[in-house]
C-alpha cells in the first residue's frame, strides 16, 4: 500500500531528527542529486555536460536543491541555480563552493525574473522545481506565480523539450488536498522525501506530478501513523480478494441482491449483473420489471430473478432521479436491506434518495456518484455545491459527502477517491482515458457490490460494532479495491499492460468489454 501523510505528520517526524542532529537535508540533496542523473540516463542523456537548471525558493526545498546541485556539479554537469527568494545560506555556500561550482543568478530584485528563467531554461536539459515546498499554503505569488506560469506555457509549447524535477511536490499545488489553486509547472519526476504527499495521489494535482519517487531520508515514525491518503496496489487486492476455497457453496460466496435498469435504461442491469459476476460472488438475484429482466436472462441465464436470501445489494443504475415506480422500489428495497443491516450500493438514480429521506447511513453504504451527482446530492443536503466545485477539490467534497451522510462514498473520475466518515481517504488511479464510457459506472457498481457480498456477513457485524478492530474501515477498502481490478480490467480491454496506467494509447473500449476483462485482471493479480 502507499500511505501518503500530510505536511504537518511529516514535519512533525522531522522535529525529532533535526533536533538529534541528523543531516537531513544532506540526506535528500543526495537522493535528489540521485533521481536528477537517473532521469537523464531514463531519456538517454549522458550526465556529464547536461545542463540542469534549479529553481530556487526560499526554504529548505531551495536549500535540498542546493545542496543537490552541488553533488551534479562534481558529476559533470553544468549547474544554475535561478535564485528567487532568500536563499538557504548553507545551500548557497555549499554550492558556490563546488569545485566544480555552481553558477548562481540572483533574480531577487530583477524587473524581468520571468523572462529571465526562460532565458536560462531556454538551453537547459533539466529544470529542478525547488521554489516552494510543503509548508507553502494557497496559490503561488509573484513572481513565483509569473515565472511558474511562463514556464509552464514554455513546457506545453515544447512538450519534448526539458525534464522537470520537482522538488517534494509540484510548486503550487495543494499538499494536502490535491487542489490547483493558481499556477503549477507540470512534472516529469517528483521527488518527494520521506513519504508521499496527499496531494501526489490525489486529482487534479496528482496528474501533474509526474513519476512519484520517494527519496528515505529517515523518518520511521511515519510507519506507525495514521495516513492522511492511501493507494491500494495489487498485492493488497490479492490479499483482500475472497477467493472460494474447497468447503464454500454459492451462499458462503455472497448473493448480490440487483435492483437496476428501467424500461427507459435496461441496458444498465446487464452491465451492473456482468459486472458482478465477473468479479467472483455466487450468485445475483435480479429484481425488475419485463424488459430488462428478459434481456439480463438473455445474456446472463445464471443469474436468479426472483426475491431470496442475499447478503448485499446494489440499487440504482439505470433508474432515473425522477419519481416514478422504479424509483419507488429502489426506496422500498433500501429500506429493506438498512433494516436487515445489509451493506449496499447506491448508484445512479438511488442517490436522489438521499436528499431528504435516508439521511442517517452506516458505512456500509457505498454511494457511487460521478461529480455531477456528487455536487447534487451535496445541494440537496444543503452545501450548495456545483459540479466544477467537485472537479477542482474532489477529495474535500468526497469527504464532505461520507461526513453529512454517514455512507462511504466512491466519486468516480479519472483517479477515483474513496471516503468513509472517518479514516484516511483511498485515491486509485489504474483507469485508462478509454473507461470513460457509457455504462462503465453500472459495471464498478456491480463489482463493488460483489465485493459487499462476499464480505456481507462481516459487513453486519460492522453494524452492530461486532467487527474484528483490523476491519475497521472495510466497506472502503473494499470499494477502492473494486476500483482498481475496474481500472486494469479497463487497460486489458484497451490493450495495455503493467501498473503505469500513463503508459501507451491502447485502443477503444465498451463498458462489457471492460466487465468481460475482469476475470483476466483478476488472474493477473491473484496469480
Amino acid at each position: 500500500m502507499i500511505n501518503a501523510h500530510s505536511a504537518a505528520a511529516v514535519r512533525a517526524a522531522e522535529e525529532p531528527l533535526l533536533a538529534a542532529g541528523r543531516p537531513l537535508m544532506a540526506t535528500a540533496a543526495f537522493a535528489l542529486a540521485t533521481r536528477v542523473t537517473a532521469a537523464l540516463r531514463r531519456e538517454g542523456y549522458r550526465v556529464s555536460g547536461s545542463i540542469v537548471l534549479l529553481l530556487v525558493g526560499g526554504g529548505n526545498n531551495g536549500g535540498d536543491a542546493l545542496h543537490a546541485g552541488a553533488h551534479l556539479a562534481r558529476r559533470g554537469c553544468l549547474v544554475h541555480a535561478a535564485l528567487l527568494g532568500h536563499a538557504h545560506p548553507d545551500g548557497l555556500a555549499t554550492a558556490t563552493a563546488t569545485a566544480a561550482g555552481v553558477q548562481v543568478h540572483d533574480l531577487t530584485d530583477d524587473d524581468d525574473p520571468a523572462g529571465a528563467v526562460l532565458e536560462l531554461a531556454g538551453w537547459s536539459g533539466v529544470w529542478v522545481d525547488a521554489l516552494v515546498g510543503i509548508g507553502a499554503r494557497g496559490a503561488l505569488r509573484e513572481p513565483l506565480a509569473g515565472v511558474v506560469e511562463a514556464l509552464a506555457e514554455e513546457r506545453a509549447e515544447n512538450p519534448g523539450g526539458a525534464i522537470v524535477v520537482a522538488v517534494d511536490v509540484p510548486s503550487g499545488i495543494g499538499v494536502d488536498d490535491g487542489t490547483l489553486p493558481g499556477p503549477v509547472l507540470p512534472a516529469d519526476v517528483t521527488v518527494t522525501m520521506g513519504a508521499p504527499k496527499p496531494g501526489l495521489l490525489l486529482p487534479p494535482a496528482a496528474d501533474l506530478a509526474g513519476r512519484v519517487e520517494v527519496a528515505d531520508v529517515g523518518l520511521d515514525a511515519l510507519d506507525d501513523a495514521v495516513p492522511a491518503v492511501c493507494r491500494l496496489t495489487g498485492d493488497d487486492v490479492a490479499a483482500l480478494w475472497p477467493v472460494p476455497g474447497p468447503g464454500d457453496h454459492k451462499y458462503t460466496r455472497g448473493v448480490l441482491g440487483l435492483v437496476a435498469g428501467s424500461q427507459t435504461y435496461p441496458g444498465a442491469a446487464v452491465l451492473a449483473a456482468a459486472g458482478a459476476l465477473r468479479t467472483g460472488l455466487g450468485m445475483v438475484r435480479y429484481l425488475g420489471p419485463e424488459v430488462p429482466t428478459a434481456l439480463v436472462h438473455q445474456r446472463f441465464p445464471e443469474v436468479v430473478a426472483v426475491p431470496g436470501r442475499v447478503q448485499a445489494w446494489v440499487l440504482g443504475p439505470g433508474v432515473g432521479p425522477e419519481p416514478s415506480v422504479r424509483s419507488e422500489e429502489v426506496g422500498e428495497a433500501l429500506a429493506a436491506a438498512l433494516a436487515a443491516h445489509q451493506p449496499v450500493v447506491l448508484d445512479a438514480g438511488a442517490l436522489a434518495l438521499l436528499g431528504e429521506a435516508f439521511t442517517d447511513l452506516p458505512a456500509t453504504v457505498v454511494l457511487t456518484p460521478h461529480a455531477g451527482e456528487l455536487a447534487t446530492l451535496l445541494t440537496a443536503r444543503g452545501e450548495e455545491t456545483s459540479r466544477e466545485d467537485v472537479e477542482d477539490a474532489p477529495a474535500r467534497h468526497a469527504r464532505l459527502a461520507a461526513e453529512i451522510t454517514g455512507a462511504t462514498v466512491l466519486l468516480k473520475g479519472a483517479t477515483t477517491v474513496v471516503a468513509a466518515p472517518d479514516g484516511p481517504l483511498y485515491a486509485q488511479a489504474e483507469a485508462t482515458g478509454w473507461l470513460a464510457t457509457a455504462g462503465a459506472g453500472d459495471v464498478l457498481a456491480g463489482m463493488v457490490g460483489a465485493l459487499l457480498a462476499g464480505y456481507g456477513d462481516l459487513l453486519a457485524g460492522e453494524v452492530h460494532g461486532a467487527l474484528p478492530s483490523d476491519g475497521a474501515g472495510l466497506p472502503a477498502r473494499l470499494a477502492a479495491a473494486a476500483a482498481l481490478v475496474h481500472g486494469r480490467a479497463a487497460r486489458t480491454a484497451a490493450g495495455l499492460t503493467g501498473e503505469d496506467a500513463a503508459g501507451g494509447a491502447g485502443a477503444p473500449v465498451t463498458a462489457m468489454d471492460v466487465a468481460a476483462a475482469v476475470p483476466a485482471a483478476l488472474r493477473a493479480l491473484l496469480g
